[in-house]
C-alpha cells in the first residue's frame, strides 16, 4: 500500500481530521506525528495536504427544523404500541410521566444532522439515553433535568450541519 494510502486510510480512523482537513484548519505536521503511519513526518504530511485538496470543503448548513420538548417520557409497557414514541433497540419510549425528557427535531433532517446534534451534546456533556432519525423527524432522549440546555444545545447544532 502507498504512503498515500495508508495516511488517508488511518485519517479516515479519526473522522474529526477528516472534518479538520474539509475545513483547511489541520495543521499537517502535528496531524503526521499524530497518526499511526510509518514513513517520513514531512512526506505524511504531504499526503494529508493531497488529501485535503480533493475533499469537499466543509460548508455547514443551517437546517430548517422546528425543536421542541417534551417531559415525562420513559419507557413504556410494549403491550400498547400507540404509545410508544419511539423504540430504540427494543426499548420503546413515550410519554410515562418518567424521568427523561424527548427533544425533537422536525423537518430538514438527516443522519448527519443527527451525527451533529450527538457530538454537540457530547460537548455540552449532557448524557443520551436514545436517539434516532426519520421521516424528517430527529429525537434525542436525555435525562429532565437536562431538557432546557438540550434544546438549545439541539437548536445550536441543527445551525451548522456540515454538507456531506
Amino acid at each position: 500500500m502507498s504512503l498515500a494510502a495508508e495516511t488517508r486510510r488511518a485519517v479516515e480512523v479519526h473522522p474529526f481530521l477528516v472534518t479538520a482537513l474539509r475545513a483547511g484548519v489541520l495543521n499537517y505536521t502535528a496531524a503526521a506525528r499524530f497518526l499511526d503511519v510509518e514513513g517520513d513526518v514531512d512526506a505524511i504530511a504531504t499526503a494529508l495536504r493531497r488529501y485535503a485538496e480533493e475533499l469537499p470543503a466543509y460548508d455547514p448548513d443551517s437546517c430548517e427544523v422546528t425543536v421542541r420538548m417534551e417531559s415525562g417520557i420513559g419507557i413504556v409497557d410494549g403491550d400498547d404500541p400507540a404509545s410508544e414514541l419511539v423504540t430504540v433497540g427494543g426499548t420503546p419510549f413515550g410519554s410515562t410521566g418518567g424521568d427523561l425528557t424527548a427533544i425533537y427535531g422536525t423537518g430538514a433532517v438527516d443522519a448527519m444532522a443527527l451525527a451533529t446534534t450527538l457530538e454537540r451534546l457530547e460537548l455540552a456533556e449532557i448524557d443520551t439515553v436514545a436517539a434516532a432519525v426519520g421521516d424528517e423527524t430527529l429525537i434525542v432522549i436525555v435525562d429532565r433535568l437536562d431538557g432546557a440546555n438540550a434544546v438549545r444545545t439541539v437548536e445550536g447544532a441543527l445551525e451548522y450541519v456540515p454538507a456531506t
